[in-house]
């Protein structure tokens, strides 16, 4: 049998009962927009962040797109931002009429740089968003400097980052999502918490900026039933907050997991010149949403995957600004050499939490028999 890239439906197995009893409260009671069972999560969420406040929303690219125009950004404003991401990240930009502006990466983390970020401001310039990829934060003690400096709006694209953190000094350990003007979350299926379906999130310490937020994704709506602005249709479905408040509790024991399998990875990688293992950046701690590996003959290695019957991913190739789809939607693309090198070696394998011992000693096999060589 293949050894699947992710399973979420193991994760759904673990926690069927509560999944199933919240869900079942959630039908039972009629409130199937909005609700208690919604404000129940969103309190629960900024409390595991440590934000003031969370406003769910209807998926990860809307939590973007809606930080965005909640702060303000617009039609003739820059935004900056990183070409090594999904696509996502950019078109959320987009949809709030500004520019895309892309910013290079680091080659050991794949993270934004901040020396490009910061060479890549203009007067147009209205938001930095940094995108903590793979698990792992940007450097935001850098990034955010650097908005304050030149007053922008600071969004961090979290969707890969739940439970990740960063050691800012002693005594100081901050946690994605919780220190820009606001974060934004995915809980799509395969994320650290997925739901049962499409949904995200938006993380913030402003109190006005949520209940701007709590208007825009219910049609501009205020709670005294007038409508004080366009907004959206982009609700977090209250069944889709009972799914991930029952497997809410059970998130750091599954970061553990893929915490150990990633050591398990590096340890039988060590004697692999071939393939260079995931680099944590300094005071971060990974939560290896995904494993990606630097191939110095990506071919080779995915040959091996396919003949031990193992799934594999190249996340991005290509990097977003080379993409088809955005070819002319007005990108402000710097040289970005880095990414571009990245784009052709990167190489993502199965690290999910319920992946078994027997699953990733075979990923591992495969691994070893086409990274052993010297590189070519």
């Amino acid at each position: 049998m293949r050894v699947p890239l992710s399973d979420p439906v193991r994760e759904f197995r673990e926690r069927e009962r509560e999944i199933m009893s919240g869900v079942r409260d959630v039908l039972s009671s009629g409130q199937y927009i909005l609700g208690e069972a919604l404000e129940r999560f969103e309190q629960e969420f900024a409390g595991r962040v440590g934000s003031r406040f969370a406003v769910g929303v209807a998926s990860g690219t809307d939590a973007v797109e809606l930080a965005l125009e909640g702060l303000g950004v617009g039609p003739g404003d820059e935004v900056i931002t990183t070409p090594f991401t999904f696509l996502a990240t950019a078109t959320a930009i987009l949809s709030t009429g500004a520019t895309p502006v892309f910013a290079d990466v680091h080659p050991d983390t794949f993270l934004i740089d901040p020396e490009a970020a910061a060479d890549a401001v203009t007067e147009r310039t209205a938001a930095i968003v940094p995108v903590h990829l793979f698990g792992q934060m940007a450097d935001l003690a850098s990034l955010t400097e650097l908005a304050e400096r030149r007053g922008l709006a600071l969004v961090e694209d979290a969707a890969q980052a739940f439970g990740a953190s960063q050691s800012w000094r002693p005594g100081l350990e901050v946690r994605a999502g919780a220190m820009g003007d606001a974060g934004s979350f995915s809980f799509y299926p395969t994320k650290s918490l997925g739901a049962g379906g499409d949904g995200g999130i938006i993380t913030t310490n402003d109190e006005d900026l949520a209940a701007r937020l709590r208007r825009l994704r219910n049609h501009g709506r205020t709670p005294h039933g007038t409508h004080a602005e366009p907004g959206h249709n982009s609700r977090l479905d209250p069944v889709q907050a009972a799914f991930l408040s029952a497997k809410l509790p059970a998130v750091d024991g599954w970061t553990e997991r893929r915490r150990a399998h990633a050591a398990a990875y590096e340890e039988a990688l060590a004697e692999s010149p071939g393939l260079v293992p995931p680099v944590t950046a300094d005071r971060n701690r990974h939560i290896f949403h995904q494993y990606v590996l630097l191939c110095h003959d990506r071919d080779r290695v995915v040959a091996a995957l396919d003949d031990a019957d193992v799934a594999w991913a190249t996340f991005y190739d290509p990097p977003v600004h080379r993409l088809e789809a955005l070819r002319n939607v007005g990108l402000r693309v710097g040289e970005c050499p880095v990414a571009d090198e990245l784009a052709t070696r990167v190489l993502s394998v199965p690290v999910f939490a319920h992946l078994t011992e027997e699953e990733r000693d075979r990923v591992s096999s495969a691994l070893v028999r086409s990274g052993s060589l010297q590189p070519r």
